[in-house]
């Protein structure tokens, strides 16, 4: 997944500091639409924790929250909107900067540093999103937590420094971070090409009783546990396991470094 540019990333990895003190000042924004049948709810986000719920209907309910305690919010836009010509994809995006923009395919271009990135500005926007059972969901932010619940279709989340909790009740997930665990549930029992990463973090990992997988699971400082029985291939290694799961099929890959991984069965 392909979610910002680079450059962004690392500016916002590094001019994003802690909150001086004083008293932390809050402000509402809420908007709703309509979710086509079957189509994704695009979020993007930089400095700020994102939370998916299961809404009721076709209706995609935004509440989010600008908290600062220093610089100004109004230079964090907030904005949604329907794709194309409606009745399809809604996208959500909170940006730093006039120019700073957003689309399917990611986070794009922030060239207003002098006023989005700096040490004097310390905005951050938590987002409540509720959605319908079927939506798919492909969130991004950089410094806050990712959950997702509450449907049964795909879902993709990202963080870097944040944990992700992803569980979807019939779609595949994909999670990554950096620093932060990650916990995801599929009941997609034959899902292709799951790969699940992060540095400093443990890996848990729900699938159905009735799972067939190729697994490739490895950790540098931690253990690797499996509520299943699983067929080895090579030779053991507790913190390196290729393995069949069930029948064998699909790929599924787990890689921490500071941290375990475990498979839990549901």
């Amino acid at each position: 997944m392909q979610i910002m540019n680079r450059a962004m990333l690392v500016g916002a990895l590094l001019t994003l500091g802690a909150a001086s003190a004083g008293a932390q000042e809050t402000k509402e924004w809420k908007w709703s639409g309509q979710l086509g049948s079957g189509r994704t709810v695009y979020l993007r986000n930089i400095n700020g924790e994102v939370r998916f719920e299961q809404g009721t209907g076709n209706t995609v309910e935004v509440r989010a929250e600008k908290r600062w305690r220093r610089g100004d919010p109004e230079d964090v836009r907030i904005e949604a909107r329907m794709a194309g010509n409606g009745g399809g994809d809604i996208i959500i995006c909170a940006l730093w900067g006039e120019r700073a923009t957003c689309d399917e395919s990611g986070y794009h271009g922030n060239q207003d540093r002098d006023r989005g990135w700096n040490n004097r500005n310390d905005v951050s926007v938590h987002f409540v999103v509720r959605i319908p059972a079927t939506a798919k969901v492909e969130a991004s932010t950089v410094n806050g937590a990712l959950v997702v619940d509450g449907t049964t279709a795909d879902i993709e989340a990202t963080t870097v420094n944040g944990d992700v909790d992803a569980r979807s009740n019939g779609g595949r997930v994909e999670a990554t971070t950096v620093n932060g665990s990650i916990t995801v549930r599929t009941t997609a029992s034959n899902a292709s090409g799951l790969e699940y990463e992060t540095v400093n973090g443990s890996i848990t990992i729900e699938l159905p009783a009735n799972t067939n997988a190729n697994v490739n699971l490895s950790t540098v400082n931690g253990r690797i546990s499996s509520d299943f029985p699983l067929t080895l291939d090579g030779t053991i290694n507790p913190r390196r396991i290729r393995a069949k799961l069930g029948e064998g099929g699909p790929t599924l890959r787990a890689n921490t470094v500071n941290g375990s991984i475990r498979l839990r069965k549901l």
